[in-house]
């Protein structure tokens, strides 16, 4: 895929994520051959928005989330101003693109992770963690997930579903909690339609952290203070309907909510 066709499909992307658009299928040749061309159309679809990136999403840090999502490693994505909000938030469900509400850890960096040859470790990157938050990634995709629906590459090109975070107060003293046992329960309208914790989906918030870390140290982004990071999805992927409110319960952690008005 040479430079002018990656170049089409970003400034395409951009288009669709402007406009709140999305569309059944990708013209084959716009499809990226690989995870690291698409992942370099994914940063031309930042230089063509000119929007800040805020944050970062992970998803697929297992065997089993992969396989739904047709990938055989974790994924990542950008996160734009202004797309985090505190909660309770709402958005409206008519101009949200195949939308997905996803329970996640949220972890807020307190120091660049820049580039370097050196791995990073578990333990640098929790001393580099200002506050771990619970929250809901509500995320997005601008295909139809219909018959025609992409290959994964495009979805990488596209943020890999990166949409908005909602963000619950920070947890006191997380380090020293049991963040990997804590069980999470996602309520719909009052009713439990989802269950899981850190431990089952991702082994701990650190874990995904560490390995965008390194992913990103390894193609020459890196990691800024301030950026928040939505580290992978405890309860799984549903599709909401307009009129929905989602409570993220974390326990003694705290609760999130968003609205599908």
């Amino acid at each position: 895929m040479d430079l002018s066709r990656q170049r089409e499909l970003a400034r395409h992307l951009a288009s669709l994520r402007r406009e709140s658009r999305q569309q059944s299928g990708l013209d084959a040749h716009l499809v990226p051959p690989d995870a690291d061309t698409a992942y370099r159309v994914a940063q031309m679809v930042e230089e063509e928005l000119g929007w800040d990136v805020v944050g970062w999403k992970i998803a697929g840090m297992k065997p089993g989330l992969q396989r739904q999502l047709r990938t055989s490693s974790p994924i990542y994505g950008r996160v734009f101003a202004p797309l985090i909000e505190v909660s309770p938030a709402t958005v409206e469900h008519a101009r949200q693109c195949s939308p997905i509400p996803e329970v996640e850890y949220q972890a807020r960096l307190g120091a660049d992770l820049p580039p370097r040859a050196l791995p990073y470790t578990v333990e640098e990157i929790g001393d580099a963690v200002a506050s771990l938050h619970p929250g809901i990634e509500l995320a997005e995709c601008r295909f139809v997930h219909d018959a025609a629906f992409p290959p994964m590459a495009a979805i990488l090109a596209d943020g890999a579903g990166s949409g908005t975070i909602v963000l619950g107060e920070a947890i006191a003293d997380w380090r020293s909690r049991d963040i990997a046992n804590q069980a999470v329960v996602l309520n719909c309208n009052g009713v439990e339609r989802r269950r899981g914790s850190a431990a089952e989906a991702i082994d701990h918030p650190l874990v995904p952290l560490t390995w965008l870390a390194n992913e990103l140290s390894r193609t020459g982004i890196g990691l800024k203070a301030g950026q928040t990071i939505s580290t992978g999805t405890l309860t799984g992927m549903l599709r909401p309907k307009a009129g929905e409110t989602y409570l993220a319960d974390f326990g003694p952690f705290g609760t999130v909510s968003a609205t599908y008005a």
